[in-house]
């Protein structure tokens, strides 16, 4: 799998000029959703002006799809497939993906597959996007209530991130970005953590987030370039995710769904416990990144009777090898442990200890 270029530009409509360009492609197409076309669609029209201006008789195709995490279904890829096709691309395309997580991930999924593969150019406007789902070559839908069951390895021809976008966000969706940035931040070094720990995201700015940022995006981009298939070292990135996406699909099942990073937060924390049980991770860090997510995500609200409910969902995760649960743990910062695996009193009592920390 190819090196996915990552840029950070102020300047996205030139950004988006130059690559265009550098891309042979019949024609053009922008997804949006609903949300980005609204917010976004103004920041991009002079790029899309002068496209036309410079390309007579070509123009560039919307296509659009309904916002919100729910919405990266079957559904709404099929109608990104038939809005390329219905307007006559073909293998030699290009699609631009502007928005979060779920447009990139599911229109790279649907580049990926259409006419077995057209070329795709990743706009994240979040900050969640930004580090996470738009760096790395993976793409997927949900299936159902199961998180990204479906899916392929497909490296954009380029990631642009501007912060630019960010500042339509609110507080919550700044902070689900913010939560894969701690992440990354376990996985790399002491310094990059209490930096992120200190950092006063309430009230960010760009010229001291961006670094912040580049840094996190770049720890993805080192383990993703030794390990593009997630055969090893790529697990790491998986920390905080299996109790994560146990969550996140919970909340969808009760109709209270929460937003990817608050879940990937919350499943820190568990799989910080884990590691401390199994790996001998500090508990003085432990406690630090707990008293964190209390203090900012507040706690993800179960009871012990929804126990077995979470651990099925378990079960489900696709990082999961035969029977076995399989968790991404940490000895220390810095220094992942892969491939563990926990029974079903083990997981209760890691939910124990969280319910306690977090005060429910």
């Amino acid at each position: 799998m190819s090196e996915q270029q990552v840029v950070f530009t102020n300047d996205i409509c030139q950004a988006l000029a130059d690559f265009t360009s550098g891309i042979g492609h019949d024609k053009l197409f922008i997804l949006f959703d609903e949300t980005t076309r609204q917010l976004c669609l103004p920041v991009l029209q002079p790029f899309i002006d002068g496209y036309e201006a410079g390309h007579a008789g070509r123009k560039v195709t919307h296509i659009g799809i309904p916002a919100t995490d729910e919405s990266k279904t079957v559904e709404s890829l099929t109608l990104v497939w038939s809005g390329l096709s219905a307007n006559g691309a073909t293998r030699h395309s290009l699609l631009i993906n502007v928005g979060g997580g779920m447009v990139t991930d599911l229109g790279g999924f649907a580049a990926a597959t259409f006419k077995r593969g057209i070329h795709f150019i990743n706009v994240a406007t979040t900050l969640l996007g930004a580090v996470d789902a738009a760096v790395g070559g993976k793409t997927g839908i949900n299936l159902g209530n199961l998180k990204n069951e479906v899916g392929a390895f497909a490296p954009a021809d380029a990631v642009l991130i501007s912060t630019r976008f960010f500042e339509t966000l609110d507080q919550k969706n700044l902070l689900s970005g913010y939560a894969e940035m701690l992440k990354h931040g376990l996985l790399s070094e002491r310094e990059a953590l209490a930096k992120l720990l200190d950092y006063d995201i309430q009230h960010w700015e760009n010229a001291t987030l961006l670094p912040l940022l580049e840094y996190s995006v770049n720890v993805k981009r080192e383990v993703v370039r030794q390990d593009p298939f997630e055969k090893g070292l790529r697990k790491a990135l998986n920390l905080g995710h299996t109790f994560g996406h146990a969550f996140e699909t919970f909340a969808m099942k009760s109709h209270q769904p929460v937003l990817h990073g608050y879940a990937v937060a919350w499943g820190l924390v568990c799989e910080l416990i884990m590691s401390q049980q199994q790996c001998g991770f500090p508990s003085e860090v432990l406690y630090e990144i707990a008293h964190y997510v209390r203090d900012n995500y507040g706690p993800m609200q179960f009871t012990c009777d929804d126990y077995d409910t979470l651990i099925e969902l378990m079960r489900h995760d696709k990082k999961n090898e035969g029977d076995a649960i399989n968790f991404t743990l940490m000895e220390s910062i810095g220094q992942p442990s892969l491939n563990h695996s926990a029974d079903k009193e083990e997981i209760g009592v890691v939910l124990d200890i969280y319910r306690d920390l977090m005060g429910i």
